[in-house]
């Protein structure tokens, strides 16, 4: 009997006992072919795993596949687990231990608001890259106070509605940027990146995904012109030498606000950055820097040098005046009291002095771009820059931090004038 293609002839078939565990092999109605084997589960579990393909040859090697990745010992994931359920495991298990309390916070931020909201109910071994394509597609192209209802809980709430719960109803537009759609991609993709090591699922459906990147006007930090603008309006703030520091050495808010006077040698000219200070979990907290290479130690230029002195003094007396009040902590830069200060509060503080000196609005942190540019743009190599910033590659200063100036610009460009000489 000549056999359909694809198919094991039927006599041949008919005469063969099959093994224990060996699997078999059947047409369905849909004329596609069904593999069936036993095998174990993440949990512990033997069930019966089916396979199909086009032609019995297709199944028998799906079949001999999934066989043979059971005695590798890769098992099968259980099927009860959901996304949101491996998430809270993995927020409170894995990445606990891994990542810095403030990413923490950002992650169960993120995971909370817009990963479960999406995918959390989805069982994590049947979450496909097409499940993902969707939720990274609405994320970008639809408004996420609109999708979530975010409007209708405030309602809730007793909050007067402001956009989509109102009637007419007002989209206010709540689309997410592209850094936050990259960032709910990375959190994603890392959380089952983790899920295949534990053998709860076989492959990572986000790892294959690529999400396309929108130019972005790059930020144009302050020009030397602006930061003496800045500088002179502040220099009567009590917050003056926090700001000097900020833009003279390039420290990141944590950092600065971290500084303790243990960690400055006025009469050197050094400064140590060992600490960084944060606000997670609803609780300001001292924690390790950034990385390794931003635990580092910078030379104070020696008019900062007389600024620090000064705040020195101010503080003292500040001391004085507060008497029983005063907590001390041994920070160079404090409230009136001598507690940590609140970087909410000096992000609206910095806010009000900018628009005072007329100077275009930036974040504190920007003061950090600054201070790179500026350097940059007074000849200091890349390298020296990147020591200064603490950053483990000139590429990272480079590319993020250093924008070249049109003096540079003009500079470099004028240097094959000589091809026109007469």
């Amino acid at each position: 009997m000549t056999a359909i293609r694809g198919e094991e002839p039927r006599q041949e078939r008919r005469g063969r006992t099959r093994r224990n565990g060996e699997g078999s092999i059947r047409l369905r109605a849909d004329g596609r072919y069904e593999a069936r084997v036993w095998v174990f589960t993440t949990d512990g579990r033997e069930v019966r795993k089916s396979v199909y393909g086009a032609t019995w040859d297709a199944a028998h090697a799906a079949m001999v596949k999934l066989k043979a990745d059971a005695l590798a010992g890769k098992r099968l994931p259980a099927t009860g687990a959901t996304v949101a359920d491996y998430l809270d495991h993995w927020l409170a298990e894995v990445a606990a231990h891994r990542v810095r309390p403030s990413t923490l916070t950002s992650y169960r931020w993120l995971a909370r608001t817009y990963v479960i909201p999406y995918v959390g109910t989805k069982k994590l071994a049947r979450l496909r890259p097409s499940d993902i394509r969707t939720f990274l597609h609405r994320l970008k192209n639809v408004c996420q106070c609109c999708a979530l209802g975010k409007d209708a809980k405030r309602v809730e709430r007793g909050q007067p509605a402001r956009c989509c719960a109102r009637k007419p109803r007002q989209c206010c537009g709540s689309f997410l940027s592209d850094g936050s759609v990259r960032y709910a991609h990375r959190l994603l993709r890392a959380a089952l990146e983790d899920a295949v090591v534990e053998e709860l699922i076989a492959t990572n459906p986000a790892k294959s995904l690529r999400i396309s990147h929108r130019y972005r006007p790059k930020f144009t930090p302050w020009s030397a012109d602006e930061a003496k603008r800045f500088l002179k309006t502040a220099r009567e703030d009590r917050w003056y030498a926090l700001y000097a520091v900020a833009l003279a050495l390039g420290l990141r808010r944590g950092e600065a606000l971290a500084l303790r006077w243990s960690d400055v040698d006025l009469v050197d000219g050094v400064l140590h950055i060992r600490q960084t200070l944060q606000r997670t979990a609803g609780k300001l907290r001292f924690g390790p820097v950034k990385t390794d290479g931003s635990e580092r130690t910078v030379a104070i230029p020696a008019p900062l040098v007389k600024v620090l002195r000064s705040h020195r003094a101010i503080q003292a007396s500040e001391r004085e005046a507060a008497g029983n009040t005063w907590r001390e902590y041994g920070l160079v830069f404090t409230t009136k009291i001598g507690t940590p200060i609140e970087p909410r509060n000096l992000n609206r503080h910095f806010e009000r002095l900018c628009e005072r000196a007329g100077v275009r609005r930036i974040r504190v942190h920007d003061l950090r771009h600054s201070c790179a540019t500026l350097l940059y743009d007074q000849g200091v190599p890349i390298e020296r820059i990147q020591d200064v910033l603490g950053h483990s590659s000139p590429t990272v200063t480079k590319s993020i931090y250093v924008e070249a100036t049109r003096r540079v610009q003009q500079d470099a460009v004028e240097r094959l004038g000589f091809l026109f000489d007469e």
